[in-house]
């Protein structure tokens, strides 16, 4: 008889999140178990009733999803429960707190689809937060050159010396302090996209601003609470064109954000050794709009 597919939900919220439940339930898993307000020091436990219930050969049937809206302790949630696992009792793990790996996936390949990011110049504003970091992250793994936008110098210099630790080339990340508008203007001179990546109803630039990018090919407004992280994109625009520049908004970015959700999830049972974040999830995404444009 085929085991059923469970998902473990660690939530780092003191109520586990319904629309986290939702999605795993439409990708096709069969149990869900949903634990809240979990820690790092709780981990343990949860991961070996995971582990030892099944034989290794049925453990590709069992994986971790861990949420909630702590980034940085949904990081620490998911550490914890890699260090647990010991072959050959292994389970497969997702980490997508507060949707910053799939967010930041998904918005990097709209970008992708506008420009060739080998050798781009990119601006991310907020780029210090969980999505912005992850953005960051990709783009310069990909060979990008990326302004990492901060209202102060010194976060952005932290945030790059934090990315330098989690091995991408520091070389192609450089602070902006994006409130100056000086240095604002001179960035967007040279950049062929911009991705603000801010707090719900934050601008972060303004119309006026946005026209400063002579070169831009392509701006992504992840912002979907007004006023508009960039003034002027609409939150349901998706390559809407403007000029030589296609605007996203994030609604237009979230269709692909909620496919790559769910394709993360469903690739959890196709072993029992993955480990899925931004980078796993951008592959997957990738392979979501290439099955697309072949069809």
């Amino acid at each position: 008889m085929a085991k059923r597919k469970i998902l473990i939900q660690l939530d780092t919220d003191n109520k586990a999140s319904v629309f986290d439940g939702v999605v795993a339930v439409d990708a096709g898993v069969d149990h869900l178990f949903q634990y809240a307000n979990v820690r790092a020091e709780d981990v343990r436990d949860l991961v070996h009733g995971a582990m030892y219930t099944r034989g290794p050969h049925d453990l590709h049937n069992t994986a971790i999803f861990v949420g909630g809206s702590n980034v940085v302790h949904g990081e620490a949630v998911a550490a914890a429960a890699r260090d647990t696992l010991s072959d050959p009792f292994r389970v497969s793990i997702m980490l997508d707190s507060n949707g910053a790996n799939s967010t930041a996936a998904a918005a990097v390949l709209c970008a992708q689809q506008h420009i060739q990011i080998n050798d781009s110049i990119s601006i991310v504003l907020a780029g210090t937060g969980p999505v912005g970091q992850r953005v960051c992250r990709i783009l310069a793994n990909l060979g990008g050159k990326v302004f990492v936008g901060s209202r102060s110098v010194e976060r952005s210099q932290e945030t790059i010396d934090q990315l330098a630790r989690a091995n991408v080339d520091p070389s192609r990340l450089i602070p902006l302090r994006s409130e100056d508008p000086e240095l604002l203007a001179a960035a967007l001179y040279r950049a062929n996209a911009v991705i603000a990546c801010g707090a719900a109803g934050v601008k972060l630039m303004s119309a006026q601003q946005l026209e400063f990018g002579k070169s831009l090919q392509v701006a992504i407004d992840l912002n979907a609470v007004s006023p508009a992280g960039i003034e002027g994109i609409g939150i349901m625009d998706k390559g809407v064109q403007r000029g030589t520049r296609a605007d996203y908004g994030a609604l237009g970015v979230g269709g692909l954000k909620m496919k790559i959700h769910k394709a993360s999830v469903a690739a959890l049972f196709e072993s029992n050794h993955r480990f899925l974040d931004c980078q796993e999830m951008l592959t997957i995404g990738s392979d979501i709009l290439a099955a697309q444009q072949s069809v």
